[in-house]
């Protein structure tokens, strides 16, 4: 089985990207659908912060072209919170805010935890019984992004396996960059971009991160996102990237 590798940034509103990436005199509104030309996919960062309508997502799926995707943050009340079992009215009202509207558009939903939340097995087990595989008939991906060292434990990475979910693989300077067990897709977020380097990383670097994500792609959709570090060079990064990848 072999996926297809995405290689995005984080969202598309962002000041300094004005005359670096988008053109001078770009409409705002017209952002996304040049990102939708020049990369494959995009981290949607609104829904973490907040409750979108149905017509807000069916109008970002319009704005990008078939095989575009984005992944989806999820709400911050649902994993920012001292008890994850008790999340489940929250997780609900996330997945049911009209993420179905994005269609072949949706891509993995991002479950992001405080770099504080330390791993509890019996809590964290509870948590993942609350993701569903679905929502509303649209099949779901679940990536889980944590960032204490506590969840350096095989305990950890067998039951992210049983529940069908990804670990995400973080370059970054402070949080642990775990590697779990093949699902049948792969997220990478790359958080070290440097405002010296023209792609933020050196060629050599980018022609690595190309490499992951092929060995990723061995084993399905492969997702790629250039993040925070000197995030003005984040797209530069994942246009490198694309190029790297042929």
């Amino acid at each position: 089985m072999s996926g297809k590798i995405r290689v995005g940034i984080g969202g598309w509103i962002f000041e300094p990207w004005r005359g670096t990436f988008y053109p001078e005199g770009l409409r705002q509104k017209d952002e996304l659908a040049y990102v939708g030309k020049h990369l494959t996919a995009t981290e949607i960062n609104a829904t973490y912060y907040s409750t979108q309508k149905p017509a807000i997502f069916a109008g970002w799926a319009r704005a990008v072209p078939d095989g575009f995707q984005f992944a989806v943050k999820a709400s911050r009340f649902c994993t920012n919170r001292r008890v994850l079992a008790e999340s489940a009215d929250s997780i609900a009202k996330f997945l049911h805010q009209g993420l179905v509207e994005l269609g072949d558009r949706l891509g993995p939903i991002l479950w992001q935890f405080m770099p504080t939340k330390r791993f509890d097995p019996q809590d964290f087990a509870a948590f993942l019984q609350l993701l569903p595989a679905s929502v509303e008939g649209v099949p779901l991906r679940h990536a889980l992004e944590v960032r204490h060292e506590s969840f350096d434990d095989p305990a950890f990475f067998d039951m992210a396996r049983e529940a069908g979910a990804a670990v995400v693989y973080a370059d970054h300077p402070q949080y642990p960059a775990l590697r779990g067990h093949d699902v049948g897709f792969s997220y990478a977020r790359l958080m070290r971009t440097r405002e010296e380097e023209a792609a933020g990383y050196t060629p050599g670097e980018i022609a690595d991160w190309a490499a992951m994500a092929r060995r990723q792609a061995a084993q399905g959709d492969a997702y790629v996102f250039f993040i925070s570090g000197a995030k003005v060079r984040a797209p530069a990064a994942a246009q490198a990237m694309i190029v790297a990848l042929g």
